[in-house]
């Protein structure tokens, strides 16, 4: 069986300062911050054509077109909110309780 691996992704081992190779990891982060984010674009359109091109929420919906949009809202709304949650939370592990 292997060694764990330490750190993933860009990061450095713990102890070890960056010298030149700073302005390397930087680029690579946010090639593929960038890489993702197209990614993630392209496959919504790809999903929003196959929607339009299947008719699927004319089918779905029929006469009911207020009570799907506020349907839709509201799953935006849930979606938002459990964002902000996972963003507020602290990186810190928390006291164990004696």
């Amino acid at each position: 069986m292997g060694q764990p691996v330490p750190t993933s992704g860009f990061a450095t081992r713990p102890r070890r300062k960056l010298g030149r190779e700073r302005r390397t990891a930087a680029v690579a982060e946010l090639i593929a911050t960038i890489v993702l984010g197209l990614g993630t674009i392209v496959a919504a359109t790809a999903v929003t054509v196959g929607f339009a091109h299947a008719d699927v929420v004319d089918g779905i919906v029929g006469h009911e077109g207020s009570l799907f949009a506020v349907a839709l809202v509201l799953g935006l709304l849930f979606i938002g909110m459990g964002g902000l949650t996972v963003l507020s939370l602290s990186e810190r592990p928390r006291r164990p309780r004696h």
